[in-house]
């Protein structure tokens, strides 16, 4: 009962929330619970093995269930991340065609569900020129989006931009939705990573360069397509094309950046998601906590 407590008084509600990615090993029903154990104020979950396989099947008592326990512990928002081996890009046609087919049923499933919102990376230039790799992720986006009258947000995650990586910089990820119809641009979205962003050369390290950044990013995409952060420090340093997410305040972005991140006003009413390390105990407590303690001294 402490649990659904916390989760239900939640003294942010309807404002920025702090959530991490959490198991939905059991089913996606467990999901919730599992987001309630570590006092998170919203989650992010898988609903199928993020490294291949059959999506399990959604039957309607599943769904009911799941719905059942967002009410019982508070959760109005929720998001879902699509498989890692995603690649629009690829130059074999079953993996593009397979990617595409795989977001859109994930993109189905978290409409079903209720989710806020869905993300997802695009995959990789390397089997092409990067103007051909580029063409192939509209094809991909399109067939994606094509017909799609559901609520749930489709958000492109801006990547870490290591090797061939598709979708590291503003101006790509812009000129992609672009090329989208304006049907298919009213459910889109974006969502930015930090140690993402900051790995690909978006300095975030203290408020004066976080206040750039957020600029830069509403000048080239629009602060109001902003839909979700993943709040993670970098373990890599700063511009190095290197994906490695650490603990809040313990990495190369630190606490100024994250103080910076929770305090602008522009940010208000977008949520932030943990993806960070749980290589211990308590590790997902610890960074809730710390974001939580920030978020106090505002």
């Amino acid at each position: 009962m402490c649990i659904i407590k916390k989760a239900l008084n939640n003294p942010n509600n309807n404002k920025m929330k702090f959530g991490l990615h959490v198991s939905i090993a059991g089913g996606v029903v467990n999901a919730p619970v599992n987001a309630a154990q570590v006092g998170a104020e919203t989650f992010q979950m898988f609903t199928r093995s993020p490294r291949g396989g059959q999506a399990p099947f959604l039957d309607k008592e599943m769904v009911a269930l799941f719905k059942a326990n967002c009410t019982k512990l508070g959760y109005n928002d929720f998001y879902v991340h699509t498989p890692y081996y995603i690649n629009l890009a690829s130059a074999n046609p079953k993996i593009a065609d397979d990617s595409a087919r795989v977001i859109r049923e994930d993109l189905e499933r978290a409409d079903l569900l209720g989710a806020t919102a869905l993300m997802t990376h695009l995959g990789s230039a390397k089997d092409f020129t990067r103007e051909v790799a580029l063409q192939k992720t509209v094809l991909g986006l399109k067939k994606v989006l094509a017909g799609y009258n559901g609520k749930t947000w489709f958000l492109i995650e801006l990547s870490a931009g290591s090797g061939q990586i598709i979708g590291s910089r503003f101006e790509e990820v812009a000129w992609l939705v672009k090329q989208l119809s304006a049907r298919d641009r009213k459910h889109l979205g974006i969502c930015l990573d930090t140690a993402h962003a900051f790995a690909s050369g978006y300095d975030l390290r203290d408020d004066k360069s976080v206040k750039k950044v957020l600029s830069e990013f509403d000048r080239i995409l629009g602060l109001k397509n902003l839909k979700l952060i993943h709040a993670n420090d970098s373990l890599a340093p700063f511009a190095s094309n290197v994906d490695r997410h650490w603990h809040i305040g313990q990495g190369k972005i630190g606490l100024a950046g994250f103080t910076a991140l929770v305090a602008d006003s522009r940010l208000k009413n977008i949520d932030l998601i943990l993806e960070t390390p749980k290589k211990q105990a308590g590790d997902d407590i610890k960074n809730l906590k710390t974001l939580q303690r920030l978020r106090s001294k505002i």
